[in-house]
Parts: structure tokens; C-alpha cells; sequence
């Protein structure tokens, strides 16, 4: 299952203006605006019904590299999903880890695909 996708966009107010409107008839809404700040660079907006799944982030347009994350049902699942894709060929994009800047319990792991695409395993339930 994917847990959520990110996509870069080139005139970020025009972009999530855009969305706010033609989600808002799919019943998804914007959950969270981060500034530049908090991201270290960029502006990002989260998109979804309970929890974002569907974020944009004002930096370069995607045009084919994508970040897509797939949800995991515990820790040891991010940490073997990193391990079989090195194994398979993947470069390491971020091992897995805590990543608390995105929450308390976000534990993570990239990896870039053969052809550069950035995947990732995310694991939000808390150890135990």
C-alpha cells in the first residue's frame, strides 16, 4: 500500500490553489503547510482526509523523479526493505531511522531506484 507522494511544482501558490479547490470536491484537503524553514528549503503542503498522503513542494518540477512511500507494518519491515533493495541494486537515499522532524514515530528508510526515483518504507506506529 502507498502511504503517501510527493511532487515538486514550479509556482507553489499557484499550484496548491489549484488543489485546495479541485480536491475539495474528493473531500481532501490541505492538513498542513510547512515554511521553507521548517524543511530546510522548501514549501510543502499536505493533502488528504485524516492523515496527508498527497504532499507538493515548491522546488524544481517533477518530470519524471518521484518520491513514493510505501506504509509498513512494523520497524523490521523498513529495516528489510532497505537491505533487499540495496541487495537488489538501490542506493542507499537514507538509512532506516527515526525521522522526528516529520513526527514523533516516523521511522524511515530511502532508497533511489535504478533509475533515480526516491522510494521509501515508513513504519508510524511506535516501537513495540
Amino acid at each position: 500500500m502507498i502511504d503517501h507522494i510527493t511532487f515538486g511544482v514550479s509556482n507553489f501558490a499557484r499550484t496548491t490553489a489549484f488543489y485546495d479547490l479541485a480536491l475539495a470536491a474528493l473531500d481532501v484537503r490541505r492538513l498542513v503547510d510547512l515554511a521553507p524553514a521548517q524543511t530546510g528549503g522548501v514549501a510543502v503542503a499536505g493533502y488528504g482526509d485524516d492523515n496527508p498522503w498527497f504532499w507538493l513542494a515548491e522546488e524544481k518540477t517533477t518530470t519524471g523523479m518521484l518520491h513514493i512511500a510505501f506504509s509498513a507494518p512494523n520497524r523490521a519491515s523498513v529495516d528489510a526493505f532497505h537491505a533487499a533493495a540495496l541487495k537488489a541494486g538501490g542506493t542507499d537515499n537514507g538509512a532506516p531511522g527515526l525521522r522526528p522532524h516529520y513526527h514523533a514515530t516516523y521511522y524511515a528508510a530511502f532508497i533511489l531506484d535504478p533509475d533515480g526515483h526516491n522510494i521509501e518504507a515508513v513504519c508510524h506506529a511506535a516501537e513495540g
